[in-house]
């Protein structure tokens, strides 16, 4: 079985279509996934969707993307965890590729989700995107190692990929390691270990070969586990397992 680590199923092209997704997910032998939370106004209809299906999950948390939102607080997101679908903290991190100018405020956003994920016990979801030094220092300097997480969507170097996992976390691939130009990517696909590895979809983006350009679906993460066994030679079941594995070690509390 395989585990979509990371999707967001309850935006408006799939939210709809719950029941629709929840039978591919079975067709495909996907047992779970996980609803990840962007923004703080939104954050009802992530978790109503975590509720709807006992093999889905949330999280809660601010992305960097997100300009002039409601700010998150330790405090606030500390109470929203309380829930018990609620297993990690974030999509937070740092995106220096899409906003320009003073990006103090995103940094200062990432620095309370970790302070939240260390006050829950959760690990941390990361966004990273041409900003890797500076969210490898700040994950450093605020301690995130006591807590872990995920670099989702990676999709930088393998020096990156080697500090991160230094501080307890794993590696999460999406569909983008299927695409033919992704070269780089498919070299730290092949080096990572399987057992600091993760698979996700980021549905409804990001939708991996053979389906590139339409509208993701975790029922298609088994195509990013597949692809990555093709890459390393192993059988794929090796992939689904650690895969499947690492999930629910890292996320503990979709295991209690």
């Amino acid at each position: 079985m395989f585990v979509d680590s990371h999707c967001h199923i309850n935006f408006p092209e799939l939210a709809a279509r719950r029941e629709e997704l929840l039978a591919a997910m079975a067709e495909n032998r996907v047992s779970h996934a996980l609803c990840v939370s962007v923004n703080l106004p939104e954050w009802p209809s992530v978790i109503a969707m975590a509720e709807s299906a006992p093999n889905l999950f949330a999280s809660v948390g601010v992305h960097p993307d997100y300009e002039d939102v409601e700010e998150p607080t330790v405090e606030g997101l500390v109470e929203l965890a309380r829930h018990p679908k609620v297993i990690a903290i974030g999509e937070t991190g740092l995106d220096y590729y899409r906003l320009e100018g003073d990006l103090e405020w995103q940094r200062e956003r990432f620095r309370v989700h970790i302070r939240a994920a260390k006050a829950t016990g959760l690990p941390l979801i990361i966004h990273t995107r041409s900003a890797s030094e500076d969210t490898i220092r700040i994950l450093k300097e605020e301690g995130a190692d006591t807590v872990g997480g995920v670099m989702h969507c990676f999709t930088e170097s393998w020096q990156v990929a080697q500090a991160a996992m230094e501080l307890g976390f794993y590696i999460s691939f999406s569909g983008i390691v299927t695409f033919k130009k992704a070269e780089e990517l498919k070299e730290v696909a092949k080096l990572v270990p399987l057992e600091r590895m993760l698979i996700e979809t980021d549905s409804p983006y990001l939708a991996p070969m053979p389906y590139r350009g339409k509208t993701n679906q975790p029922a298609w993460v088994r195509h990013v586990g597949e692809h990555i066994a093709d890459l390393r030679g192993i059988p794929v079941a090796e992939v689904a397992e650690a895969t499947t594995v690492n999930f629910f070690k890292l996320f503990a509390k979709a295991a209690a």
